[in-house]
């Protein structure tokens, strides 16, 4: 399996995160999914060891019969107990416990697998959207009920013919992601917000950020005009379009700082920032700490 290192505008190298596709060729039928019991050897590649920092191109969700477990997403320590789910996105930099031991059932899928309307309809590109899920017991019922029968439909690949068996399973993980996303979005402390507009920009912030920061430039793309764009970005987030592009910059930012060893003109570089004093200017507006100075307290 191929695996490729992240750096943003400014290029790949040895020094950078990894990346890890989705595994595969451990589908069933070139299936965009897998779903099965957690265990301690499970891997998403030979040489990369789930406790070192990677990212992923492909969504996790865990729901955990066991714990508690500790598990690192994007800066940001979160303890699993029984009956609790993490949702991990493509891209976000997340790190495995060494002491924990993961059990319950893990699903993986790209996003790919699944129609444009569905992501949409389901979040599944909502990085604002808190990782760590509490479901009361009604709503877990509900959602094991749901993977119960997306692991049996997906374990059975005898019954239908392989066209039908991948249709089978784009419908049942559409209606468990659809459980899903409910709870994730009554657990946000943003307001769900399926604006065009917004939808829009947030796409093209995720493709652009790390070469283009103006607000003007984004409405332009979108064809709209700042007062749509502010209005749409305001009604999804609570904030402003240039704070929301800000901060898409400052994480991965943050990322590049605390898990590679890029010397720092080189990470501004990779967010849009050419000129080391701009960036470090930049970063500390929104820190308050200096880019040396937060590297120095996450290394």
């Amino acid at each position: 399996m191929a695996d490729r290192t992240t750096l943003g505008a400014d290029g790949g190298g040895a020094d950078a995160i990894r990346t890890f596709p989705f595994p595969a060729e451990l589908s069933v039928c070139g299936v965009g999914m897998q779903v099965g019991p957690m265990g301690p050897d499970r891997t998403w590649h030979a040489d990369a060891p789930l406790h070192r920092v990677h990212r992923i191109d492909f969504h996790v969700v865990m729901l955990f019969d066991g714990g508690p477990v500790r598990h690192m997403i994007d800066f940001a320590e979160h303890e699993v107990t029984a009956g609790d789910l993490l949702w991990i996105r493509p891209g976000q930099v997340h790190r495995f416990s060494r002491t924990s031991e993961y059990h319950g059932t893990v699903l993986i899928m790209q996003p790919g697998f699944l129609p444009r309307a569905t992501v949409e309809a389901t979040g599944l590109h909502r990085h604002d959207l808190p990782p760590l899920l509490d479901p009361d017991p009604a709503q877990l019922a509900a959602l094991r009920a749901q993977l119960a029968q997306l692991r049996r439909e997906y374990e059975d690949g005898t019954t239908l013919p392989p066209s039908l068996h991948t249709a089978v399973l784009r419908h049942t993980l559409t209606a468990f992601l659809l459980r899903l996303a409910h709870l994730a979005a009554g657990s946000a402390t943003a307001r769900r917000q399926d604006d065009t507009v917004f939808t829009l920009f947030r796409d093209a912030v995720e493709r652009d950020f790390a070469t283009r920061h103006s607000v003007t430039g984004y409405a332009d793309t979108l064809g709209c005009s700042r007062r749509t764009l502010a209005r749409a970005v305001g009604a999804a987030t609570g904030e402003t379009p240039k704070g929301f592009i800000d901060r898409r910059v400052v994480l991965e930012a943050k990322r590049l700082l605390a898990h590679t060893d890029l010397p720092i003109g080189r990470v501004g570089a990779s967010v849009g920032f050419p000129d080391p004093a701009n960036f470090s200017r930049f970063f500390h507006q929104h820190t308050d700490r200096t880019p040396a100075a937060f590297r120095a307290d996450t290394h």
